[in-house]
């Protein structure tokens, strides 16, 4: 048996055995937080406008915000680049995966367009996310050594299964499984390249996973064929885009205990809107002005940077810390940390305003040296030197990020993040949309998956 039929049969054997009530607890938070920053993007994000793709490209699926439906896999476009355009979307940490801005999209579509219900939706959310976890698992860091954002390489296997498992009835349809898979081996990408230039094509990298897997999955149900070792051959994923023969009999033992050990609830929400690897240097400064330190009387920051987190948040320093546009800074550890600073938090303001002085000054006192031992990526530390005007130096180091193994994040904040992001885009006032929302997929058990777009396309502020 094929290990692409292995991981056809493990995911639809995962789903109809349906997700024990901690999981679903977990993929109908993790799915509810994607929607909310999706409708904020919709509504104030960097790529005002993008949801005009739809226009004239009709069909039964939601684009956030928008009145009108659209083809399945422009709407999984649209709205997973909306998804991860603030870098406010979830990763989870091991696998270096943004499973939702990838598997909130296609399931959304999917289950749009084959008419599933909303248990089924969540299952094969949750099990998308198990998959996408365990590709990542299988070959830990390696994708993104080469140059590839991980879940933009491995996202099109994963939004395929989805597609799959939601055309099956919510129990998959083996017949065509393989063969999407294969043809999803044809379509995987996304580069680091947008970093020199703080590029917003990488907000679409996760979304045309998600196209790709829709298209994959609809292919295959039009009797076009893909090869069954895409994901072991000669010429797999993994020997082409990892440069690790290793990793498919690591995928398979991964795949061993798919339905019984669960990997979603581990998945960290994200409080700021930066790049995952930031979060622990920003607490870590944090921690410093709790203890008394006002943030005029730091002189400076010496930050020691995980080496495998420094090509994405710390190489070419000096453009970090002057970036050429806000939206960069993002991925700017200096940056990030001189917002702190300056402004007292992290917010959307600081990457969406233009670059001044006041953030530029202050970052251009941040330095930075490689961590070899650090223990990423299996964890997302930082260790931090402040040092004072006074001449005092205080050397702080977070473990791991809020939100790692061992870090949850607490139910309670991420509603609350939800509730901003919804009143922010225009879904807080009286009609009660929001809480409609909230209730909804929260405690709505079997959902009507119509009447959430139906709500998701309630106009954003417009």
């Amino acid at each position: 048996m094929s290990l692409s039929q292995r991981l056809v049969d493990a995911a639809s054997a995962a789903a109809a055995a349906g997700l024990p009530a901690e999981v679903d607890r977990s993929a109908r938070l993790h799915l509810l937080d994607s929607l909310g920053v999706g409708l904020l993007a919709a509504h104030r994000g960097p790529l005002q406008g993008l949801d005009r793709l739809a226009a004239g490209r009709p069909g039964p699926a939601t684009v956030l915000g928008r009145a009108e439906g659209a083809a399945p896999e422009v709407a999984a476009l649209v709205n997973g680049t909306f998804v991860h355009s603030l870098e406010y979307d979830d990763t989870h940490v091991a696998s270096v995966m943004h499973g939702s801005a990838t598997l909130t999209p296609a399931a959304l579509a999917a289950a749009e367009e084959s008419g599933a219900r909303g248990a089924d939706l969540v299952a094969a959310y949750a099990v998308g996310w198990e998959v996408l976890v365990r590709m990542g698992l299988a070959s830990p860091g390696t994708l993104q050594a080469r140059g590839f954002q991980t879940t933009s390489a491995a996202g099109p296997f994963a939004a395929a299964l989805v597609a799959v498992l939601l055309q099956g009835g919510g129990t998959g349809d083996g017949a065509h499984g393989v063969d999407a898979l294969g043809i999803a081996g044809s379509q995987p990408g996304g580069t680091f390249a947008f970093l020199a230039d703080g590029d917003t094509v990488k907000a679409a990298q996760p979304a045309w996973a998600a196209h790709s897997g829709l298209w994959a999955a609809a292919l295959a149900r039009a009797g076009v064929t893909g090869p069954a070792a895409v994901l072991d051959g000669p010429h797999g994923f993994y020997r082409l885009y990892a440069d690790d023969p290793a990793a498919p009999a690591a995928l398979e033992r991964e795949l061993a205990d798919l339905g019984e050990r669960w990997h979603l609830p581990e998945a960290a929400f994200k409080l700021i809107p930066a790049c995952h690897f930031i979060h622990p240097f920003v607490e870590a400064l944090e921690r410093v002005l709790a203890a008394g330190v006002a943030p005029d009387d730091v002189a400076g920051i010496h930050c020691h940077v995980p080496t495998g987190a420094a090509p994405i948040i710390a190489s070419d320093w000096p453009t970090r810390q002057v970036p050429p546009r806000a939206h960069l800074g993002r991925w700017s550890l200096p940056y990030t940390l001189a917002g702190r600073l300056v402004d007292g938090t992290v917010d959307l303001d600081l990457y969406s305003r233009p670059v001044d002085a006041a953030h530029t000054d202050v970052a251009r006192r941040i330095t930075a040296e490689p961590w070899e031992d650090s223990g990423f990526p299996a964890r997302f530390p930082a260790r931090i030197v402040v040092t004072t005007t006074t001449g005092e130096e205080h050397d702080v180091v977070v473990d791991d990020v809020v939100g790692g193994a061992g870090r949850p994040v607490a139910e309670a904040d991420v509603l609350a993040k939800l509730e901003r992001n919804l009143a922010a885009a225009g879904l807080g006032g009286p009609d009660g949309t929001a809480a409609e929302l909230v209730a909804l997929v929260l405690e709505g058990g079997d959902f009507d998956v119509a009447r959430l777009g139906a709500l998701l396309r309630t106009p954003a502020g417009r």
